[in-house]
């Protein structure tokens, strides 16, 4: 299903104030506060919007929602969003783990426990937000017939085009002129393609539940800032351990990007 009409880009409520766009928290409270506080977040000028994945797989999901309660914050819907929604629906979702452990049933227990007001967050999230000539979705786009045209389940999920393993991804091929905010991809970590002098894409996941840094970026400003995650949360493209990511600080990841 394309995007239009049933879900169209919805304009970011910035209000005149600069974005800041944060790459997938999921569920790293206390990294979500440092940032914030490293990047000199002020909400009377700055507007918080994050790339979607924001609650599942991390240790503390209600701490994420109180501070972007508090940020004013808004967000774009991600996979991982979308899975926790369904679990909260009671719909079938296979658990993650080869021990039954479902990281999406914890963390809907958590925020409906701890912080019931995430879930109007998330069911009313959209799956696109704007601000100018800025696009912040969660995954990607298809190049070859533009944002009106691309399939819901691409913005989700897209990395690289139809192809096989050794296809472009989908931002190499993008030329713009909108600069298009977007996750999903640790693996690659901080992506920034410049076509014709300017910005047309920038990837802000980089990887902070798996050990890595959270980053943010300050559109009006074309500023990045990150902070290192306290510890690794979860491996990277493996199966989520079996029980409850601890909350415990440790040490932190290596770094993914400077």
């Amino acid at each position: 299903m394309p995007l239009s009409p049933s879900s169209p880009p919805v304009p970011a409520a910035a209000g005149g104030r600069d974005l800041f766009v944060v790459g997938d928290v999921h569920g790293c409270a206390d990294e979500l506060a440092a940032l914030l506080d490293r990047a000199g977040f002020d909400p009377a000028r700055h507007h918080l919007v994050l790339v979607g994945d924001v609650f599942a797989k991390g240790p503390d999901p209600a701490g994420v929602f109180r501070t972007v309660r508090t940020a004013g914050g808004e967000m774009v819907l991600g996979n991982h969003d979308v899975a926790l929604l369904a679990r909260r629906e009671g719909l079938a979702h296979r658990p993650a783990g080869d021990r039954g452990w479902d990281p999406h049933g914890w963390c809907a227990r958590v925020l409906t426990e701890e912080a019931p007001g995430a879930w109007g967050l998330l069911e009313s999230a959209p799956l696109v937000l704007t601000s100018g000539a800025t696009w912040v979705l969660h995954a990607g786009l298809d190049p070859a017939v533009g944002l009106a045209a691309t399939s819901r389940e691409d913005v989700l999920t897209v990395r690289r085009l139809a192809g096989g393993p050794g296809a472009p991804f989908w931002w190499e091929r993008w030329e713009g002129p909108e600069t298009v905010v977007f996750g999903h991809d640790a693996k690659r970590g901080l992506v920034r393609r410049v076509h014709r002098g300017r910005t047309v894409a920038l990837g802000l996941d980089t990887g902070c539940v798996y050990g890595g840094r959270l980053t943010g970026w300050f559109a009006g400003e074309d500023r990045l800032t990150s902070v290192a995650a306290r510890r690794a949360y979860s491996p990277l493209a493996r199966p989520v351990p079996p029980g409850p990511p601890g909350r415990s600080s440790g040490s932190p990841g290596s770094p993914p990007v400077p």
